[in-house]
């Protein structure tokens, strides 16, 4: 399966690198292709090392304007014109997504998938990898949403939220 992966190119601490690593061993185990943002730092990098240590592909879609930070030894490596071609070509090359930790960067390319699955622009199963409650606030938001009737179809058809890399995994094999 080719799972594409959000998060920060940010260098954080243990709490986020640690859960970020037994992720891409998992995905690497399982003979799974990490389809992420390509950069050579921060969790990307712990992500992409961990999931090829384990036997796993990387594909990496970048863009231009951050092409110095892009990762040499991926086993493919595109490059975008712009970021919004960006978010096309991950969610085009992905089977299933995982937002990860991360900033306004991974905030935009998580609030843009669930968009375009809400609309019906595809099917594919998003989790949100809650590492450390780090989305609890955006959770909050997302289920006063559906509550308060801002969400055309359920919650749970949108997005399936896990506190942890095995069951986020787990949920992606049954529904891909």
């Amino acid at each position: 399966m080719n799972i594409g992966v959000f998060m920060s190119a940010a260098d954080l601490d243990e709490r986020y690198t640690r859960p970020a690593r037994e992720f891409g061993e998992m995905l690497g185990r399982g003979g799974h292709t990490l389809v992420w943002g390509g950069s050579g730092t921060g969790l990307m990098r712990v992500v992409a090392d961990a999931t090829r240590c384990a036997g796993g592909r990387l594909v990496g879609i970048s863009v231009d304007l951050l092409r110095e930070f892009a990762i040499e030894d991926a086993d493919e490596m595109v490059f975008a014109s712009d970021l919004a071609q960006r978010k096309a070509l991950l969610l085009e090359r992905s089977d299933a997504i995982v937002v990860m930790a991360g900033g306004l960067g991974t905030l935009d390319e998580a609030t843009d998938i669930l968009e375009q699955k809400k609309h019906g622009l595809h099917d594919k199963p998003v989790v949100l990898l809650n590492t450390a409650g780090f989305y609890a606030g955006l959770t909050l938001q997302l289920r006063r949403m559906a509550e308060d009737g801002f969400l055309p179809v359920p919650l749970e058809q949108l997005v399936f939220v896990s506190d942890d890399g095995a069951s986020a995994l787990a949920h992606l094999q049954d529904r891909v």
